[in-house]
């Protein structure tokens, strides 16, 4: 028997991310080689990847990624979307056969456009139909799971090891102007495919380090404005978080860093700002219950930009570096620079400061 000390034992879990400021596409092969050097973060429980930019010739559509179980389900699940979509391009996501990938379900891509008359009858903007549309398929559809619903951009996920799950879909194939990745050590729930991250609701991606203590306040509050957290995972609710601190309150990105990773009232009372000062003391005030607590390490991918974040002790690795109009981010810098060797001004950012990338406006 192994003691302690004579085997290693993580923080859990690989997170990773490179976007080009210039919104250059860049295709997969980097992100997947990424994960190589953080190979011992993971178990082989689940990897994913998150894309943006890959599917310009369908940029205004939404791109429905689909596990499901049998074929049956999934011509259930085209009925139901007919009558609230139209379908513009209905294929099976492509793969790539490899034994370190097993037991994979039916993988199915939709590019849709919501129905006017169903979004009319329903008085429902675009996204919040979406996202409801969503919730309703993955809570009452056995056999269907949605893991992916953004304009532009997919998710790629599955139980493996991050670099296998690359290969698997043949990432390599795709171009995207910023990549997310994740490699999963799961601690309270088994891996599945739809388990492993990055956890998606429209554009927003969510890959994440560490475990929140916060996990059932957070649920019980956020279910409240009919999201539905199905998987007992903390990611999930993490995600959820972001679109209704984002989309549905209309907080910046500063603002909803301050909610989720809020700084101590000792640090808010000591701030000279007086603006500022009252500022984060109404965040804290008015969404208490959306403070996550815990280790935690996340990178935030959304249309046009990412946005990573730890929490406000620091109590999970995150480096950050930067190269021409690059910005890359990674649990470990080895990851780093396997994606660029010769990547400049590496550091690590403060807990609970977010490090906010936007491509410039017109570039992808």
């Amino acid at each position: 028997m192994k003691l302690e000390g004579q085997v290693r034992i993580p923080s859990g879990c690989a997170i990773a991310a490179v976007i080009s400021r210039e919104g250059r596409k860049m295709s997969g092969e980097k992100i997947i080689e990424s994960m190589r050097p953080m190979h011992d973060r993971s178990n082989g429980l689940g990897g994913g990847f998150a894309a943006y930019g890959i599917y310009p010739e369908y940029r205004d559509l939404y791109a429905l990624h689909f596990f499901f179980n049998e074929r049956a389900t999934r011509k259930n699940c085209e009925i139901f979307l007919k009558e609230r979509f139209e379908i513009v391009k209905s294929e099976i996501v492509p793969t790539r056969k490899i034994k370190e990938i097993t037991d994979e379900p039916i993988i199915w891509r939709y590019f849709v456009s919501p129905l006017r008359s169903v979004l009319a009858s329903m008085q429902l903007d675009e996204k919040e139909f979406v996202a409801r549309t969503v919730m309703k398929i993955n809570t009452e559809m056995p056999g269907a799971y949605v893991f992916s619903s953004g304009k532009n951009m997919g998710t790629f996920k599955a139980v493996g090891f991050p670099e296998d799950v690359g290969i698997f879909y043949r990432l390599d194939e795709y171009e995207g102007y910023a990549w997310t990745a994740h490699g999963r050590y799961p601690t309270n729930t088994p891996g599945w495919w739809g388990g492993a991250h990055p956890f998606t609701l429209l554009d927003y991606s969510v890959v994440h380090n560490g475990e929140i203590s916060s996990y059932d306040a957070n649920r019980r509050f956020i279910e409240m404005f009919g999201y539905k957290c199905t998987l007992q995972t903390d990611t999930e609710v993490i995600t959820y978080i972001m679109d209704y601190l984002l989309r549905v309150q209309k907080l910046n990105l500063k603002e909803a860093a301050n909610v989720i990773a809020a700084p101590f009232w000792s640090t808010i009372a000591a701030k000279s700002d007086d603006a500022e000062r009252e500022r984060l003391k109404y965040l804290r005030t008015v969404f208490p219950s959306l403070l996550i607590t815990g280790p935690f390490s996340i990178v935030f991918g959304f249309d046009g930009g990412i946005m990573a974040l730890n929490d406000r002790l620091k109590l999970r690795s995150m480096v950050v570096g930067e190269k021409d109009d690059k910005v890359y981010i990674a649990s470990e810098e080895a990851a780093i620079r396997v994606m660029d060797p010769d990547v400049e001004n590496i550091y690590a950012p403060a807990g609970g400061e977010p490090v906010i990338v936007r491509v410039k406006d017109g570039m992808f």
